[in-house]
């Protein structure tokens, strides 16, 4: 340890910048070439295993949340990092659905909670289920488990966080087993489909022993043809096995929780999705990152470890809707949760983030660097120019219900909250569709080297498995932990690597450097 904040002391003493021209980046990639020589594989048991998702964060939406985030904080954007892209293992993730080349958010849920592709729009049964089809739904052998359930059986703690409802897609594919993910009420549920649990129910009633659960969807558990009132009975039901459980609807009861005497904890913020992060208000509603805070506080109380949830939800939301500042918004919210997972966790924690599908969106022309990622292409190049006239902006979508070319972006704020951007192929509101190239996968912690190139959507669950030795396949985990630890003389060994790999020469380019201004 002492090796290397002694290494970043000095490569900060001699941190170059850009108008040093082609030597800061060649020093850049050096300094980049000689962390991942040094870098080593973490072997350890995953003690905990925190999975932050993303809805709809594709590669462009990545590209153009760190250049938003950076240009917020002053600077041009394009040299900024988000936190995740800091970490060491990076992979990407085939998205498609068992029945659909471009997948939707259940059938995807589905592959990297329970490590099985599914169809489109169906949570928590395989591929022979159809949406919306209950002819087989009573056929357990159809249904899948997830990380939770393994999690859960191996006496560790589990919870979900997430800015959408808490029976929506993303979460719901840890819980509940149905055909149709629009079934989140029994109201949902059609007359034909007698006996189908909705939702709501599955999470409330049939997964109890959850332990965090903050999000929207208050309406879920309370308008219902049952008439019943869920989240009273399950702190009733709580109360009387004597357990420590809280249920708060609102900011200020969420931030008076205390960890200590609280074992069980569900929120649920809002009628339905919780509120775009540029409209929320913080006296109703947490953010995102306070709701994983709270989380890892409750959870880590177990000593066996704990699989957490986040998800990032409205993200998606705002490009469905061509709302690219709000979506942009969102992603950088879900960085700042990405932030507060790796400051209370250490290297027993396996974090991964990743998107479980992109959107139609993206990032075009010869702008200017600095240029504002929201604005107007400042640089149009002779021979460049839109056939049209009209000039564009840097952000645009294949499809949605933004703006065609007939409006004149220039004449616009393109800047504000709620500014469609333009889009090719019209849609109604809401309805911009997702894309179907690869997302990222970006992990840190125990065994995260086993994310190392293209992969099926589905084996992101069995990494996060194998890691925390949870699931079906954990026999590896039947000798020791230390088995997988490093000595004291590896320590020394790595020392003596960063004394002769990076000091050494960090001193002898100074001394160079010294001599060519004498």
């Amino acid at each position: 340890m002492r090796c290397l904040v002694l290494t970043f002391l000095i490569s900060a003493a001699f941190a170059l910048s850009e108008d040093d021209g082609k030597t800061y980046w060649m020093e850049q990639a050096q300094q980049t070439l000689r962390n991942a020589i040094l870098q080593r594989h973490n072997m350890k048991v995953a003690k905990n295993v925190i999975l932050l998702l993303g809805d709809g964060m594709g590669v462009s939406t990545v590209t153009a949340a760190r250049i938003y985030k950076g240009q917020k904080a002053g600077q041009t954007g394009e040299e900024t990092q988000l936190n995740f892209e800091k970490w060491p293992h990076v992979a990407l993730s085939k998205t498609y659905n068992t029945d659909r080349q471009v997948p939707d958010s259940a059938g995807t849920a589905t592959a990297y909670l329970c490590g099985a592709k599914a169809n489109y729009a169906t949570l928590g049964v395989d591929s022979r289920v159809a949406r919306a089809d209950c002819s087989n739904i009573g056929d357990t052998d159809t249904h899948t488990t997830s990380i939770l359930d393994w999690s859960l059986a191996a006496g560790k703690s589990v919870g979900l966080v997430t800015t959408a409802r808490v029976t929506h897609a993303t979460p719901g594919a840890g819980y509940a087993h149905t055909p149709e993910r629009n079934w989140e009420t029994d109201k949902d549920i059609p007359d034909s489909c007698p006996g189908v649990k909705d939702i709501a129910y599955q999470l409330l009633k049939d997964n109890a022993d959850i332990h965090v659960m903050l999000g929207g969807g208050r309406r879920e558990f309370y308008n219902r043809k049952d008439g019943r009132k869920l989240p009273e009975e399950w702190l009733a039901d709580k109360q009387e096995k004597g357990l420590l459980a809280k249920y708060v609807q609102n900011a200020t009861a969420f931030r008076a929780v205390s960890a200590a005497d609280t074992d069980y904890l569900l929120g649920l913020f809002a009628e339905s999705h919780m509120t775009y992060e540029l409209s929320r208000d913080n006296s109703e509603e947490p953010s995102l990152s306070e709701m994983t805070r709270k989380a890892i506080e409750i959870l880590q109380k177990n000593n066996k470890g704990f699989f957490l949830l986040v998800e990032g939800g409205r993200i998606d939301h705002g490009h469905h809707d061509n709302y690219a500042k709000r979506a942009l918004e969102e992603t950088v919210a879900f960085d700042d949760a990405v932030a507060v997972a790796m400051e209370m966790t250490g290297d027993n924690t396996l974090l991964v983030v990743t998107a479980d599908h992109s959107h139609v969106f993206n990032i075009a022309g010869y702008a200017s660097r600095g240029n504002n990622i929201l604005g107007v292409v400042d640089k149009v190049d002779p021979g460049q120019e839109p056939t049209d006239s009209l000039s564009y902006t840097t952000l645009v979508y294949g499809n949605g219900p933004g703006p065609g070319r007939e409006q004149n972006v220039s004449a616009v704020d393109a800047t504000a909250d709620d500014y469609r951007f333009q889009r090719l192929v019209p849609f109604q509101p809401e309805w911009e569709t997702h894309g179907g190239e690869d997302v990222g996968i970006y992990a840190t912690g125990p065994m995260s080297h086993l994310f190392h190139g293209v992969h099926e959507q589905n084996y992101i669950a069995h990494v996060m498995a194998y890691a925390s030795c949870v699931g079906p396949n954990n026999k590896h985990c039947e000798n020791p932990e230390d088995e997988y630890s490093c000595s004291g003389a590896t320590a020394v060994v790595n020392c003596a690597v960063v004394v002769h790999m990076i000091i050494i020469p960090m001193i002898v380019c100074l001394l160079v450097k010294n001599m060519h201004t004498m």
